[in-house]
C-alpha cells in the first residue's frame, strides 16, 4: 500500500517522534490545523500504517538495563525456514531490543539491554547460544553511546514525497 504523505503530514509526524503525548489541539496548532482537521489526518496516518504505534521512551539506566551488547549471529544453515524460526525465537527474548537480517558473513545483528556483563553472560548461555540454528554468536560490549535517536527523516528531501 502507498501512502501519499504531504508537507502537513510530515510535520505532523516530525512533531508526533518528539512528543507522541501532543493532544490533537496542540498538534494542531503547532502544524497550522483545526484539531478535527489534525485529529483526522493522525487517524489516517495511523490506519495506513505510517505511525505504528505511540509509545515512551523509558531510560535504560532508570530501569537498570546498564550494559547495551552489539551481537552477530551466523546461522549453521540459510534456508529460509531456519532463518525465519531463529527469528521468532529471538523475537521472544525481551533483552533483544532490535534484530536486522544482514548480509555478509554474518546473519543477524542484535541489539541487547542487560543490567551487566553478568546478566549477559546467563542470557548467553541459557538463550542465545541454546538456539538450534545458530552457529557463532560474536558479541561486543557497548562502552558508551554517541547517538540515539528514534526520530526518522520525514523532511521532503528525506526520501519520497
Amino acid at each position: 500500500m502507498t501512502t501519499s504523505i504531504d508537507r502537513i503530514d510530515r510535520r505532523i509526524l516530525e512533531e508526533l517522534q518528539a512528543d507522541a503525548s501532543l493532544s490533537a489541539s496542540a498538534l494542531g496548532e503547532k502544524v497550522g490545523l483545526s484539531q478535527t482537521a489534525c485529529w483526522r489526518r493522525v487517524q489516517r496516518l495511523e490506519e495506513e500504517g505510517v505511525i505504528r504505534k505511540r509509545v515512551a521512551l523509558v531510560d535504560a539506566r532508570a530501569v537498570g538495563c546498564e550494559t547495551i551488547i552489539l551481537a552477530n549471529v551466523k546461522l549453521t544453515a540459510h534456508g529460509r525456514s531456519n532463518l525465519e524460526d531463529v527469528a521468532e525465537r529471538i523475537r521472544e527474548i525481551p533483552n533483544v531490543l532490535e534484530c536486522f537480517v544482514v548480509l555478509g558473513s554474518q546473519d543477524f545483528f542484535l541489539k541487547i539491554a542487560v543490567k551487566d556483563i553478568f546478566a549477559y553472560e546467563k542470557l548467553f548461555f541459557e538463550k542465545l547460544s541454546t538456539l538450534n540454528g545458530v552457529a557463532e554468536v560474536r558479541s561486543s560490549v557497548a562502552l558508551s553511546q554517541i547517538k540515539n535517536d528514534t526520530a526518522l527523516p520525514v523532511t521532503e528531501t528525506s526520501g519520497k514525497t
